[in-house]
């Protein structure tokens, strides 16, 4: 597909374990390419799919069967119930930024292109990226950094574009770039700027925060025996998962009854995430850092 190749296809389906007469929810939808192969193993079963960004509506797939909202997925379950779509067989999210996204300039969710700084999923959304650069405090930028972006130096890159944006307001990509160039280990510049992008798009979109909500919400709107499958792009995203299908919390803190048994409302699958084969990633370089996670709701409701 143009729009976005479906990363791990075959593995997020059969980790799914599709029940024909299910109800499923893919809260990524994007190119629609995994609703596609949901949408074929179903016959009566139902398809519930979210996407904040406008663009993805314009990928909506001609079946009775798919229901596509136009919402952040940290809304699931007031739409599910609105929908009477409770509880569900299976739960897919595709995390990060599309294909699609990264390759239209005009997004700026690119280091690629010399665009302004917007990084909005939803554009109706109010702040973009030049936002925060030219509006935070030093504290909250420096914050943002070490936090989002895992920069060892977030401290000297907020300080010097607090003081660069005293002389002009940051816009575009290049004016991000020429203003923290001092900041870059010469080498690393491509892998430097890749991590300032992830942590402006992610306090932009706010998108940990949707991630918590969401993982959490999963655990309301699953059934008994219900698959929840996610693809993560950074360790930020799939500690979040880790911790939420280990023991149910975003924590990752296990608690255990007065015997010693683990109360956590799912059953980890996938021991290890599941990880694209080298030809998936020689055809789909985005593939390259997913991560894909698998657990199931157990049927005991001990751990509530």
């Amino acid at each position: 597909m143009h729009y976005h190749e479906p990363v791990l296809l075959k593995e997020c389906i059969d980790g799914l374990n599709i029940n024909p007469e299910g109800i499923y929810v893919d809260v990524t939808y994007g190119g629609g390419g995994h609703s596609k192969e949901i949408l074929k193993h179903l016959t009566t079963g139902r398809l519930y799919a979210f996407d904040q960004d406008e663009e993805a509506l314009k990928n909506r797939l001609a079946d009775e069967r798919l229901v596509l909202i136009k919402q952040n997925f940290r809304y699931l379950k007031n739409f599910l119930k609105l929908y009477n779509a409770l509880p569900v067989d299976g739960l897919l999210a595709d995390l990060g930024v599309s294909s699609h996204q990264f390759d239209q300039a005009e997004r700026g969710f690119s280091t690629r292109f010399n665009a302004k700084l917007d990084m909005r999923m939803d554009r109706n959304t109010k702040h973009t990226a030049a936002d925060i650069l030219n509006t935070y405090s030093e504290e909250e930028l420096k914050r943002v950094f070490k936090l989002y972006g895992e920069l060892d130096n977030a401290g000297k890159l907020a300080y010097t574009i607090s003081h660069v944006r005293k002389e002009s307001v940051i816009v575009t990509v290049d004016d991000l770039k020429n203003a923290i160039g001092g900041c870059v280990k010469r080498g690393r510049e491509n892998q430097y700027y890749a991590q300032v992008f992830q942590a402006l798009r992610i306090e932009v979109n706010r998108e940990l925060e949707a991630l918590e909500e969401l993982l959490i919400q999963s655990i309301e709107v699953l059934k008994p025996g219900g698959r929840l499958v996610v693809i993560s792009y950074h360790s930020l995203e799939d500690r979040l998962v880790k911790n939420v299908m280990r023991s149910g919390k975003i924590d990752g803190e296990l608690e255990k009854d007065f015997y010693g048994n683990p109360l956590t409302p799912f059953k980890v699958i996938t021991r290890k995430p599941i990880v694209p084969s080298d030809a998936e990633i020689e055809r789909n370089s985005r593939a390259r850092s997913a991560k894909l996670r698998i657990a199931e709701k157990v049927t005991s409701l001990n751990f509530l």
